[in-house]
């Protein structure tokens, strides 16, 4: 036989069911098609009957002192003071702080600890990146030299 473990952590997990549950329910008295009303009010029923066993669950779990987040209760079983006083603060801010913007950083390379060393390659990298500009083409896809010219030359 399974025994409950009172945790926060199952406390949590109630939560998030009584949360889903509220949005299946909200899904279903908008979204959902029944052939009538009295098909659609017996679905509703059913799952306000399992989220009323969740509630009750967790009431008893807060009443018997399993700690839990202000944050984690849904919307649907926090007092209805505490959602009035969160969605409109009694006291506006001092100064409205803009949001910082994130600014343009030149990426600075750091020094290698091989400068000046036998395993220093960067002289020869700088080379290789010059001759590989050189090589490149003036434009992807467009030719460097006339169509005439071509001819001339395989004439």
């Amino acid at each position: 036989m399974a025994t409950l473990v009172f945790s926060k952590y199952s406390l949590r997990t109630l939560h998030e069911e009584i949360g889903l549950l509220d949005r299946k329910l909200a899904h279903l008295l908008k979204f959902e098609e029944f052939p009538t009303d009295s098909a659609r009010q017996q679905a509703a029923a059913r799952i306000e009957h399992k989220r009323e066993l969740l509630v009750r669950s967790a009431q008893s779990m807060v009443e018997d002192g399993v700690d839990f987040q202000a944050s984690e209760v849904p919307p649907s079983m926090r007092a209805a003071d505490a959602v009035t006083s969160e969605a409109t603060p009694q006291e506006a801010p001092a100064a409205i702080v803009e949001p910082l913007k994130p600014m343009a950083r030149k990426r600075v390379k750091p020094p290698s600890p091989f400068t000046g060393t036998v395993l220093d390659g960067g002289h020869a990298l700088e080379l290789y990146r010059q001759e590989k500009e050189k090589k490149k083409p003036a434009s992807p896809g467009r030719r460097t030299q006339p169509r005439d010219a071509e001819v001339a030359i395989a004439v």
